[in-house]
């Protein structure tokens, strides 16, 4: 019994000391921070109050995502040692002019997300050490110069997301502190010239998705002296006037994105020399003129995306030494000049996807330079898609390309015939009439001619002279033997009659062998059948074919020789990579990868190596992937085989419990059908005509007639005969006195 009121009386002193009226944490509050009040997502309408003790050590206060709509001046009297205050996701309409009144030392305040139309002058002017302040995405109209009375050490202003229209004069003259300014997403129309004043330690403004419509005024950014980033995106910009950014001497970012620019003038981008990223992508430009850009002396990022591009300057980028990006994707670009980008010597990354480019031979030195850049690894992949001629639509600059000025063509047809024209834009050799003569002589040279035109047919396509040439046999007088040496772009052809040419044709393919100095090119078109095969957990062997080559080895003692080829394998999608090469000897086609790791995605590429150089662009026609075997199912044959017998038992299981089940289902329709036959009564009634019929009888039942006739027949008459009986139908024995008859027997 001691015992039992010593328990009862520890739990009634337990009691007491949690009960609310003694718990300085707020109901529906979370307080196991002495220094953070988490009152997040509770559901609260109000601001809690707290507990008579324990808020000297409180320095922030969470009450965000409730549904508190008012602010009232004694809301926070007895929160004065806060620091930070977040009071979003609400649905404040109003706060009270002296709501913040107690807290002096508050340096964060957050009410964004809410419902304000305003905030009171003077609410804001106790916060003296307010450094961060969130007013993000309210229904605030307008903002005065005196709402940001004494806010000296205000580094941070988020006033985006809400519906201002109108920055006035000197409007942010007392956040001579400030760094970052968020204006975005808003209804601003028009800037006062001054509305920047004194923000001379801006770093960062976002005046994107408004409604301004042009960048003329000078005065707006001039006293932005240590802006680094301006963000002018989303607008319904038009014109960027001359001189407008001329002050902003540190700006290293300028995004005129998504406008409607169509026109720039000549000095608009003065005094932007440490400018690295300009963005004009998604606007209405038609042209790249000669000295637009020549004040941008360190750019490194260039984007005339999305714009209607289709004249750019040769000299447009002459100046532009630090140039590392350029787009000019998704323009009306036909052609470039071959020397626009020989200035920018570390542009690694051209973007000239989705123009209507025409592979003509205006393309010709423009693809000389981009084939230097790629051998030299300055260089990523270039996309020039054709668009013109019709022949070509579709085909990549890389591939194919025909000149239109008569001087040199280079093209085949279906059957790998060279169509070539003489100096005079004569045609000496028409594909139709070449076809018509191969098929009248097709029975005497198929098993000559036509493997060697179908190769060399291979070989011709998209190939460019400079690179790789035929070898003719020396010894046939009917076809010029070409000199074993590049040649010149600018050398014409001599003319080949069509006679010539198919003799060449019907060479044999040794004696035609093309001979390759281009690695690039000679991994686009004569490595094929890249496969992997017998992956293990640590190893794969990688298979390919090639076509048959030489390789040209220039100097004084020129000679023919193979070309060696090294597979490449790295780690598919993983941040750490570290690519390999394995290099395969003599003329082997097939490589084993050793001490690879279990269940990783390997991505293998296969390419050839010319007279000790290699192609810096990964042949991406020419890769395959694989993925190894993890180290618990590394089990070789034997998990083969087991989970063979496995599938094999699992069929035969399946079987056996087919036949069961329709032999049970056999077996019950046939005992039904028994069971039918059974029961079913066939009713035959029979009555003899040798014994007269008794009148009295009449009035009897038939069962009872039946059975004094049964009962009295005498056993020596012999037996019933079919012809003495008689079939009654079954209808008399429905007779409604069956009931009756039924009780008399």
């Amino acid at each position: 019994i001691l015992c039992l009121r010593a328990l009862s009386e520890t739990s009634r002193v337990k009691v007491q000391l949690s009960s609310p009226l003694n718990d300085p944490c707020p109901h529906s509050c979370d307080c196991q921070h002495t220094q953070h009040l988490l009152c997040t997502n509770r559901g609260l309408h109000t601001v809690p109050k707290p507990g008579p003790w324990g808020t000297e050590d409180l320095h922030i206060l969470s009450l965000g995502g409730n549904f508190i709509s008012n602010i009232s001046a004694y809301d926070f009297t007895r929160y004065s040692n806060l620091v930070q205050l977040n009071l979003q996701y609400n649905q404040i309409q109003a706060i009270d002019s002296k709501a913040f009144e107690k807290l002096s030392k508050l340096e964060e305040l957050y009410i964004g997300h809410n419902l304000l139309s305003d905030i009171p002058v003077g609410a804001l002017q106790p916060l003296k050490k307010l450094t961060i302040l969130y007013g993000n995405n309210n229904v605030m109209k307008k903002i005065t110069p005196e709402l940001f009375t004494n806010l000296d050490n205000l580094v941070k202003l988020r006033l985006d997301g809400n519906e201002i229209e109108f920055l006035q004069d000197s409007v942010f003259k007392c956040l001579t502190s400030l760094n970052y300014l968020h204006l975005e997403s808003n209804q601003l129309q028009q800037i006062h010239r001054n509305a920047f004043n004194k923000l001379t330690n801006l770093l960062f403004l976002n005046l994107s998705h408004n409604k301004q419509t042009a960048v003329r005024n000078v005065l707006v950014f001039s006293q932005l002296r240590s802006l680094t980033t301006l963000l002018l995106s989303d607008n319904k910009i038009q014109h960027v006037g001359n001189h407008v950014f001329q002050s902003l001497k540190r700006l290293s970012k300028l995004s005129l994105s998504n406008n409607r620019i169509s026109r720039i003038d000549s000095g608009a981008l003065r005094g932007l020399s440490n400018l690295r990223e300009l963005l004009l992508d998604g606007n209405q430009l038609r042209e790249i003129p000669a000295a637009l850009l020549d004040h941008l002396e360190h750019i490194e990022e260039l984007d005339f995306s999305r714009n209607r591009i289709s004249n750019v300057d040769s000299l447009a980028f002459s100046r532009l030494n630090h140039l590392k990006v350029l787009k000019l994707k998704n323009n009306l670009l036909t052609s470039l000049s071959g020397d626009i980008f020989s200035l920018n010597k570390v542009l690694y990354d051209l973007d000239l996807h989705g123009n209507n480019w025409t592979c003509d031979c205006r393309l010709e030195d423009l693809k000389q330079w981009m084939t230097a850049a790629h051998s030299q690894g300055k260089l990523v992949t270039v996309f020039v898609r054709c668009h013109h001629p019709a022949t070509l639509k579709g085909k990549y600059l890389d591939y194919e390309m025909i000149p239109t000025d008569g001087k040199k063509r280079d093209k085949s047809d279906q059957e790998g015939v060279e169509i070539q024209r003489d100096q005079g834009g004569q045609e000496v050799l028409d594909p139709s009439s070449f076809l018509e003569r191969k098929k009248k002589n097709k029975d005497s040279s198929r098993e000559r001619s036509r493997p060697s035109a179908d190769a060399a047919g291979k070989r011709s396509k998209g190939r460019r002279r400079s690179n790789i040439f035929s070898r003719a046999d020396p010894s046939d007088t009917s076809t010029p033997a070409p000199v074993p040496s590049i040649r010149s772009s600018t050398s014409a052809p001599s003319p080949i009659t069509a006679r010539e040419k198919f003799d060449l044709l019907k060479s044999s393919p040794q004696e035609a062998l093309p001979v390759i100095t281009d690695p690039c090119m000679f991994n686009r078109h004569y490595i094929t059948n890249v496969s992997v095969d017998q992956v293990t957990s640590s190893t794969a062997t990688v298979y390919w074919s090639s076509r048959n080559h030489h390789r040209y080895t220039p100097g004084p003692g020129a000679r023919l020789e193979e070309v060696h080829y090294r597979v490449l394998f790295d780690r598919f999608g993983t941040a750490d990579r570290f690519p390999r090469y394995v290099y395969a000897g003599g003329s082997a086609r097939s490589v084993k990868l050793r001490e690879l790791s279990p269940g990783v995605t390997y991505m293998v590429c296969v390419e050839g190596v010319v007279s000790g150089s290699v192609c810096q662009v990964a042949p991406r026609d020419h890769c395959a992937g694989l993925v190894t075997v993890s180290a618990e199912s590394n089990q070789g044959p034997t998990l083969t085989s087991d989970l063979q017998l496995v599938t094999v038992a699992t069929l035969v299981g399946n079987a056996v419990l087919l036949l069961v089940i329709g032999g049970l289902w056999v077996g019950r329709s046939m005992k039904k059908r028994l069971q039918r036959r059974k029961s079913a009564v066939h009713v035959r009634h029979m009555y003899s005509t040798r014994r007269p019929f008794r009148p009295a009888m009449a009035t009897a039942s038939v069962s009872t007639d039946f059975t004094s006739y049964q009962s009295s027949r005498p056993a020596r008459l012999a037996p019933l005969e079919e012809r003495d009986l008689i079939e009654f139908s079954c209808e008399r024995f429905l007779d409604p006195s069956t009931a009756r008859r039924d009780s008399e027997i």
